[in-house]
Order: structure tokens, then sequence, then C-alpha cells
């Protein structure tokens, strides 16, 4: 296991210059276990002379420099399947989209039926397997794409994702879930995040068919893994990891004071059994660290809606600085 302080992650931070402009596509791709269509952003390496315009910005958060509809530069990409967090957008991690693209790499982010923010439905977004079907739906897609097909380097994918995504990035990888083993994590940890609303008379997580739950949901396109806090990591055991690829990662947030218990892979049992996978854990920080950069007004927004405290990061943090480490982890796995 690695971990890296705040210092450490501002003098591992990429110096180096980027050399492509981020393209963006955004598509509405038909779900089938879903019978609906869902929004989907295509992030790539666009042709140099591509103009750009500002994408996800608004009040609280600062947007990202996007060339909307460019053609794609020549040559061959990794890919990465992103996959958001539960309540989140594609345009909550248009940073690392963009910064991915800028470093040569396609990224895809679904915005996943039933967990997304403005279609939210925890008693079907709970059937944590649809969340894999909804990436390996997408990466069929992108391949049937003429334009972008070409570009797509199929020896090196990525499933990647934040929170609740990241556990579809690990199932993405071959990790099994273990029904019984996460409802009595949450009967013995009741104030655990998400575990009150699952657990609930109407969400029913108990009731749900362990087959279902335990099933493995591995695409076996996907090469790599990276996990940034993800969620569903109690009440596993050594053989829901024992398919799970080699080249996995693990991005943890926070100390002892600012650690989401939810995402608490340590006290959880699972960083155990990673074996000799890699772990990072980066603190100062905390979960929602992975949130786009906040603008200095964003803040005081957020506390005067009585929002979560989506911008206020512990002390001594610096989320720009983890954002560079977190493309740098991603982008050198890719070898980029």
């Amino acid at each position: 296991m690695t971990r890296f302080s705040a210092l450490a992650v501002l003098a591992l931070t990429t110096t180096a210059a980027h050399a492509d402009t981020a393209g963006l596509q955004i598509a509405e791709v038909f779900m089938p276990h879903h019978d609906k269509a869902t929004r989907v952003a295509i992030w790539y390496p666009a042709g140099s002379a591509a103009e750009t315009t500002v994408y996800a910005d608004n009040p609280v958060f600062q947007g990202v420099e996007a060339a909307m509809d460019a053609t794609a530069a020549q040559g061959e990409f990794p890919v990465v399947l992103f996959s958001h967090g539960m309540g989140g957008t594609d345009r909550a991690q248009a940073w690392l989209g963009a910064a991915l693209a800028e470093r040569g790499v396609i990224t895809v982010l679904v915005n996943h039926p039933n967990t997304t923010w403005g279609d939210f439905d925890m008693t079907k977004g709970v059937a944590h397997w649809t969340r894999a079907q909804d990436m390996t739906t997408a990466l069929d897609w992108l391949l049937a794409q003429p334009d972008l097909a070409a570009h797509v380097d199929l020896s090196r994918v990525m499933a990647a994702g934040f929170s609740y995504g990241g556990w579809t990035a690990l199932s993405l990888g071959g990790m099994t879930g273990n029904h019984a083993g996460l409802v009595q994590a949450c009967e013995a940890y009741p104030q655990m995040e998400a575990c009150p609303v699952m657990m609930s008379d109407e969400v029913n997580l108990q009731g749900i068919d362990p087959a279902k739950w335990n099933a493995s949901y591995a695409d076996t396109r996907v090469t790599e893994v990276v996990a940034i806090d993800p969620g569903f990591v109690w009440g596993l055991a050594p053989t829901d990891v024992t398919g799970l690829l080699p080249d996995t990662l693990m991005i943890g947030f926070g100390g002892a004071q600012d650690r989401m218990l939810a995402t608490n892979f340590d006290q959880s049992g699972l960083a155990a059994l990673m074996g000799e996978r890699e772990v990072v854990q980066i603190d100062p920080a905390y979960h929602f660290t992975a949130m786009p950069l906040c603008k200095a007004e964003g803040e005081a927004i957020l506390a005067a809606d009585k929002d979560d405290p989506v911008c206020t990061d512990p002390a001594g943090s610096d989320r720009a600085a983890i954002h560079g480490r977190i493309v740098e982890l991603i982008a050198g796995a890719l070898g980029k």
C-alpha cells in the first residue's frame, strides 16, 4: 500500500505540456436493460486547430475547456470507461475527462439511469449490475461509431469510477458482490452512509436475490481498473476478489477524522484482500475531493441551500493538486 501526503501529491503532480485539445461529443445511447436511452459524454483527443468552449460551468463549479464535436486527432488511444457516483452526472468528472483527453485518452462517461442527479430512484438503482451493463453497452456503442471506433486501442481499456462508480469499475474488472456480507455490515453499522436507504422497506436490499447480486458482471475487454473511494466495499470475502484483474488500483480519500465509513476499504477489510494490487491513500482529502474545482462563492451557495459541503475540503488539502495526481495515476497506468 502506498500513502501520499498533500506535499507528496503536490510534488508528483504533472508539469508536462498537454499535447492534445480535449474534444467532446454528447450522445443519447439506448440501454436495453433499462428500456430507455441515457446521456453519454465522450471525451477524446481532438485536432489541435479545434475551437473550444467552456463546458460544465455553473455558479458552484468551474467548467473546463472542450472542443464540441471536433474531429478526433490521428492515432489510436486507450479508453477509460468512467462511472460516476450515486446522484452524480458526467459533468461532475468533466475535469477528468478533459484532462485525460489532453493526455491522449478517450474517456466515456455514462449518466446511469436511476442513480443520476435528476434521475434518481434507489429502488431500481440498488441493482448495481445495471451500472456495469451501462458501461458495457456504452463501449459497444463507441465501437459502432465510425468516427471514433478507428481511434480505439482495445488493448488498453480501463474501467474507472468514483464512489458507487468505483464499485462499478471493480465489478467490470471481475470483482463479485457479497450480498450476505453487505447486509450484515449494514446491520452492524446502521449509521453507515447509504445503509439506512438501502435497508429501508422501500429499497429492501436484504430482499434482493443473492444470486443476482453475487454474479460476475465482468467485461472481458477491460484490461485494468481504477476505483476512486469506492462504495460497497464491506462484507467481501477472498473469493470475491479472485477474479479481479491484477492491474487494479484503489484510491482512498482522507484520514481517521474525515474518511467516509462506507468507502473505508481499510476498515472494511477489502484492502487486505487486494494482494499485490496497488492501494493509494490521499490525505488530507475527503470523499467529495473528486468533485470539480469550486468557485470562490461555491461553498457559500451550498451552505445557503443546506446542501452537502461538497466544496469544503479538509485543512491542508489542495483539490487541484489531488486532481492532477489522479490524472497522473490513470494516464500513467495507460502509458500516457
